[in-house]
Order: C-alpha cells, then structure tokens, then sequence
C-alpha cells in the first residue's frame, strides 16, 4: 500500500512539529506532535487515526487555542492540507 508522510513544522502552538502519515486514499494512519500538551495531543492522535482527512480538516478547522490565532488542532489541519499535496509511495 502507498504512502504519504509529512513533517510540518507549526506557527504559534507550544508543538513545534506535527509527523503524520496517510494512506493512499487519504485515511489517516498515524499522528505525533513534537511538544504540546501531550496527554490533549495523543487524544487528538488517537482520534483522528482512521479518518479521512477531509473529515478532520472540516471538524478542526480554525480551532484557536485561548488568544492565539491558532491551536494545535488548527496546525493539524495545515499539515493536512500539505499531507493532501505530497506525493504517495510504495511501503
């Protein structure tokens, strides 16, 4: 099955990098977050495992985080959206 694998690097969170990785038909396999609040980051890994991404993106779009323009889930959505863009290959 082919792959897609991105790191993205956030703006504005307290992660500073977000490492996921789709399959070819756009279904979510796995998430990590580099630094953030990590017990709120593997829930949010957790849940998203298994969904398409247009469905996340759609769900967590925008999500700001107190007064910050954005949040860890909004970051989520930017790597997304790149994931969407990134070439598959073979496992």
């Amino acid at each position: 099955m082919a792959t897609k694998h991105i790191m993205y690097k956030t703006q504005g969170t307290c992660s500073q990098m977000i490492d996921v990785t789709a399959d070819e038909n756009d279904v979510i396999q796995q998430v990590f977050f580099l630094g953030g609040c990590n017990g709120n980051l593997q829930g949010i890994s957790t849940l998203v495992r298994g969904q398409k991404i247009d469905d996340v993106i759609r769900r967590l779009d925008g999500i700001r985080c107190g007064t910050k323009r954005t949040s860890c889930p909004d970051q989520l959505c930017r790597a997304l959206e790149q994931l969407k863009q990134a070439p598959a290959t073979e496992a």
